[in-house]
């Protein structure tokens, strides 16, 4: 599940609106210039976070980049927190969907990939976002919002397995998701492992066995469905 809000499919800029199942509702960017603007200094904030950390996030360095009048970021902005937030925000602006691949399996093989992509890009963007995150109120409350987004927006992929009959109805889509993408975040970022090709299949794989089973149902009534098989 890619965090990152330039990387929210595997790389480029996504459309501004979104629609469909689960999808939040579509925000109105602005246009024209300051659209431009925003655009300018958010992609700053994010090269500017991405090669100096947190600690060096500053107004002027952003406007440097950006170059746009430092004037034009503390008046739109404020500070380093209103970036940040803004940042996030952006990212939920998009109409980022999970694949498609026609399996339970596939799908967050597809996902858990997706979001190793982003743990390992460099310059390391996404992992100076959840670094500043623990840093930063408003970085924290913007990386709380996306990850609830992407979550809702991830939660057709178990929707459309129980459709196929690959899993019992009454499975628990977030507990699933997050068992099946947490052991990329946690190899990468916490143990900080080398990445291994084989990890997101192989996580993927194992909440799959455990889903198939049962595990993540929330409704003790669908018991029947697991002894029937």
């Amino acid at each position: 599940m890619a965090t990152s809000p330039e990387q929210t499919t595997a790389a480029g800029r996504a459309p501004e609106d979104s629609g469909g199942e689960g999808a939040a509702a579509p925000r109105r960017r602005p246009g024209g210039r300051t659209g431009r603007v925003r655009r300018q200094v958010l992609d700053a904030v994010q090269a500017e976070l991405a090669e100096r950390g947190y600690d060096e996030l500053t107004i002027d360095g952003v406007a440097a980049r950006a170059g746009v009048h430092r004037a034009t970021v503390y008046r739109r902005w404020r500070d380093v927190g209103g970036l940040l937030a803004d940042v996030f925000a952006a990212a939920g602006d998009d109409d980022w969907r999970p694949a498609d691949t026609g399996s339970l399996q596939g799908d967050l093989t597809a996902l858990n990939e997706e979001s190793q992509t982003a743990l390992t890009a460099r310059p390391p963007l996404v992992s100076a976002l959840i670094a500043a995150s623990f840093r930063s109120e408003e970085a924290a409350r913007g990386v709380q919002a996306l990850w609830e987004d992407r979550y809702l927006r991830c939660e057709v992929i178990v929707a459309r397995a129980v459709e196929r009959g690959e899993l019992p109805p009454g499975t628990d889509a977030r507990r699933l998701l997050v068992a099946a993408t947490a052991p990329v975040y946690h190899e990468l970022v916490l143990l900080r492992t080398p990445p291994d090709p084989d990890l997101p299949a192989r996580a993927a794989r194992t909440a799959v066995l455990a889903a198939s089973a049962g595990a993540f149902v929330s409704d003790p009534e669908d018991d029947a469905w697991r002894r029937c098989r």
